[in-house]
């Protein structure tokens, strides 16, 4: 089995994302990772397509203060230091690929939610970044409650 020295963990911060981070915290452990964790949030005018004549820079600073606060959380769990909880900007896969690499990660942990089309098999951020990472990528299945 290859040694993995460095883990990204990219969480959604959904309900399911303990499962994300169980995965990859007995993967880190097994292997004496560094693990870094990491939220990204897409602009909301990306999500808007700047069609709204309003300022939403208020919002998006609730939304990465919160972001902050559940990743903050999430990283007490595995004892991940504040130096590797990023919350970021921008489009997930693009993100996530641009972290790995400044990071020189040798595995991202991302869940799998699979619900629609090619979304069925991994999801669209889970196949974004499994389709353009230069390391490993393991997508957890993640199950809701009410299955």
């Amino acid at each position: 089995m290859t040694s993995y020295k460095r883990i990204l963990i990219g969480l959604d911060l959904s309900e399911e994302s303990s499962q994300v981070l169980q995965k990859a915290g007995t993967i880190g452990a097994a292997c004496d990772a560094e693990l870094t964790l990491a939220h990204v949030i897409e602009p909301l005018t990306f999500a808007y397509g700047g069609d709204i004549p309003m300022d939403l820079s208020e919002v998006q600073e609730q939304l990465q203060t919160q972001a902050k606060e559940q990743l903050r959380k999430a990283a007490a769990q595995l004892n991940i230091p504040a130096e590797r909880q990023h919350v970021v900007l921008g489009q997930p896969a693009t993100e996530i690929h641009r972290l790995a690499e400044e990071m020189q990660a040798d595995l991202v942990v991302i869940g799998s939610h699979g619900r629609h089309g090619l979304a069925l098999l991994l999801g669209s951020t889970a196949n974004g970044v499994l389709h353009g990472a230069s390391c490993d990528v393991l997508a957890v299945r993640v199950h809701t409650e009410d299955k």
